[in-house]
């Protein structure tokens, strides 16, 4: 058990960031079923994200900045421990996938299908809304709680927020059969997109990649072509097999670099779909070029009830995620685990805590 008693108060184990660099391995109230439709969750594996690199390396994404100490952390999967008394999508003992958005279910926005923009969203390990998954247990409405049956492992579990994300961004972006596409970054977003287009038999796929392991990773999952940006001139060589350029960008490096690239590489009337997370408070567009060819930019803002759909593909083997797990750490090993990930160290795509 990872509960102790003090002054008759449930605690449990917490990874706590508590400045720029820096966390803690903390004990921590537990969280409570409150509400009737509130889910006790024990948290089995959580995925590392670009985002919580963020957060550990610089303690803000934007406008979004942390009040420490904080608790970060939104890719889990989990088993259900306690249910409130008008819970009737799961039942105790349930191992389910997390999705991160909480939504109000009353605004604008949730009217109108967009619960992922809702106004008073409250996403997991988000500053300023609520606490991360990198702890024992969390609570968690039912709508947010998505049960395996057990058809998928624990961590394919966690790795279905990302490959959530892939999925509503190529819906979002409309491929049609035998149109080409590009995917600049090869990291567990890059590949989710990749994923979720050849689950739609959209095969047409070049992808960028600069990191040596990641190259090899995306070749072994079958992209047409894979360049290494410091090694040759990607526009040209993707322009050489698509005289035309192609129909769709997926840029998931959030890099200033990669932006340019995707300008230059569509056709026109081509869509550049905006996935990964500047580092940057802005980025610029070569806005004559982009005029000229009538582009549309489009940023992709998590997933949009895509959950169901990641577990059902990997159930129906459909896709296969687990080549995406490269390593392993327990809770202990977050501080490892965060500076591998954000160093690009070891040839890793995607770390998971195995809680």
């Amino acid at each position: 058990m990872n509960r102790i008693y003090e002054r008759e108060k449930l605690f449990m184990r917490a990874v706590v960031l508590t400045g720029i660099g820096k966390l803690e391995i903390q004990d921590v109230p537990e969280p409570k079923v409150r509400n009737e439709n509130d889910v006790l969750l024990k948290i089995n594996a959580v995925g590392i994200c670009g985002s919580d690199t963020h957060y550990y390396e610089t303690g803000r994404i934007g406008d979004q900045i942390i009040e420490y100490p904080f608790v970060f952390g939104h890719e889990c999967s989990a088993t259900v421990q306690e249910i409130g008394t008008g819970v009737d999508r799961v039942k105790i003992g349930d191992n389910v996938v997390v999705d991160p958005a909480m939504s109000c279910h009353q605004c604008d926005q949730c009217a109108s299908g967009r619960p992922h923009t809702c106004r008073q969203l409250q996403f997991l390990g988000c500053p300023g809304q609520a606490a991360g998954c990198l702890s024992d247990y969390i609570v968690m409405p039912q709508e947010s709680c998505y049960p395996t049956r057990d058809k998928i492992s624990l961590e394919q579990g966690a790795i279905c927020e990302p490959l959530s994300i892939g999925i509503y961004a190529v819906r979002q972006a409309g491929l049609k059969p035998g149109q080409a596409y590009a995917i600049l970054g090869a990291g567990p977003i890059g590949l989710c997109c990749l994923l979720a287009a050849q689950a739609e038999e959209f095969r047409n796929c070049y992808m960028t990649e600069k990191i040596s392991e990641r190259i090899k990773v995306a070749e072994e999952v079958s992209s047409n072509w894979v360049g290494n940006p410091q090694e040759c001139d990607v526009v040209d060589e993707i322009l050489k097999r698509e005289p035309n350029g192609v129909d769709v960008v997926f840029e998931c490096a959030g890099e200033q670099e990669t932006i340019d690239q995707a300008v230059n590489i569509i056709k026109p009337g081509g869509k550049v779909m905006l996935i990964g997370i500047p580092r940057t408070e802005t980025i610029s567009i070569e806005i004559h070029t982009f005029r000229r060819e009538e582009g549309a930019l489009i940023t992709v803002r998590r997933q949009n009830n895509c959950t169901q759909r990641a577990i059902d593909m990997i159930a129906e083997g459909k896709t296969d995620v687990d080549f995406m797990v490269t390593h392993r750490f327990s809770l202990e090993e977050t501080r490892k685990a965060l500076d591998i990930v954000s160093g690009y160290q070891d040839g890793v795509v995607k770390a998971i805590i195995n809680i």
